[in-house]
């Protein structure tokens, strides 16, 4: 499938199953939903895994157009869609050969999803204070603890669950789990705000076993810094993708809403306002495909493992991510405020694109965070940078 046939499914799949069903998709069904075989149906699942798997081996920046068309849509579904590029990634980049191919064909010979599992609730955004533990007994890696949030894990394949290590101090692991693994027990489904078409759980680790061959090479936090450059560039993707519909929206309403006997669209104060949203889109745009270039430049090399782990955390996918979520969020408001009162209320779907929005801002590091991260790594002297 050539990428203009691909984003013409990628569309028809939205006009037929995201626009209009804002009700379904903001009801907390239960998941995963039904539409997502739509879109395998649609040969559209997991576009991003690589050939050699008998993925389309999609790159990123075709990933944030892709992302923007499904988010203009749902961005809770876009979400769901694309949050199996975290695990994937970090498989295809730092597994051995025989797990790669254990995990990643499947997902593409029957469209599935993967999982992370990270965060913590006393560690928040202190990664280094998780106290999920992974040790080795024999020939098999157990792991023990509690994770607070993760999306997909209901329904995943697998997961990679990032863990503290008990047999080397200071040293943490990044361990592929198969989904029904005995002990791995999904405790509860969280009832968010916003993108709740995605279904986010909290999930308890209690003696869970797998063989010691399942762990990925190198240090699991920063394998999952590495994964998250990813994710955080389609997670402010979908920002994009909001402010697009809450454009289209505004001009929608300004077409028939009068004000002064004249309707809202010829209001030189509504023309300002639409004028700035575009110019923001624009940037927004421009920043996610930039981001997403710098990911497929380095994706593209023959020491793409190497280079990855050496640089770590990209600057570009965390100014992608701050940037996009505080103006989605601005646009979204702004749209919401020229509804008036009608803005308010459920029965517009400006309300709901500016609950779903906010997520941007929170998950995968909040702003406060990722500011100090760029901080550290970007703006102190090279001799003071943690």
């Amino acid at each position: 499938m050539h990428q203009a046939e691909r984003m013409g499914a990628v569309q028809d799949f939205v006009r037929k199953e995201l626009i209009g069903q804002e009700a379904v998709l903001d009801s907390l069904s239960d998941a995963p939903l039904p539409l997502y075989k739509s879109f395998t149906d649609a040969g559209l699942a997991n576009w991003w895994l690589p050939e050699q798997y008998g993925g389309a081996g999609v790159g990123l920046e075709d990933s944030v157009r892709i992302v923007s068309a499904l988010s203009y849509g749902d961005a809770g579904a876009a979400f769901t869609l694309f949050m199996t590029v975290l695990a994937t990634n970090m498989v295809n980049l730092y597994g051995s050969a025989e797990l790669k191919q254990k995990y990643l064909p499947g997902l593409v010979r029957n469209p599935g999803f993967c999982a992370t599992l990270g965060s913590e609730h006393e560690a928040g955004s202190e990664l280094g204070r998780m106290t999920t533990t992974v040790r080795r007994e024999g020939d098999d890696l157990v792991l023990d603890g509690r994770k607070a949030f993760s999306t997909n894990t209901g329904f995943a394949r697998f997961v990679v669950v990032i863990a503290r290590s008990t047999d080397e101090p200071g040293d943490y692991k990044a361990v592929v789990v198969p989904r029904d693994t005995p002990g791995l027990v999904v405790e509860k489904r969280w009832d968010v705000i916003g993108v709740r078409s995605s279904a986010t759980y909290e999930v308890l680790l209690e003696g869970v076993r797998v063989p010691a061959d399942h762990a990925l090479t190198g240090n699991g936090l920063r394998l999952l810094e590495i994964g998250l450059n990813a994710s955080r560039i389609l997670i402010a993707t979908t920002a994009l993708g909001i402010a697009r519909r809450v454009r289209d929206l505004c001009m929608d309403y300004a077409a028939t809403k009068q004000i002064k006997g004249a309707p809202l669209e010829d209001n030189p104060v509504f023309a300002a306002r639409l004028g700035q949203f575009e110019m923001q889109i624009d940037v927004m745009t421009h920043q996610c495909l930039a981001a997403a270039r710098e990911w497929d430049e380095i994706a593209a090399r023959p020491d793409a493992a190497q280079e990855f782990y050496r640089r770590g955390t990209l600057k570009s996918a965390l100014a992608a991510k701050m940037f996009c979520g505080q103006t989605g969020f601005d646009i979204a408001a702004a749209g919401s405020e020229l509804f008036g009162g009608h803005g308010y209320t459920h029965d517009s779907v400006i309300g709901k694109l500016l609950r779903d929005v906010r997520y941007v801002s929170i998950v995968e590091g909040g702003d406060d965070v990722l500011r100090e991260l760029v901080y550290n790594r970007y703006v102190l002297p090279a001799a003071n940078r943690g």
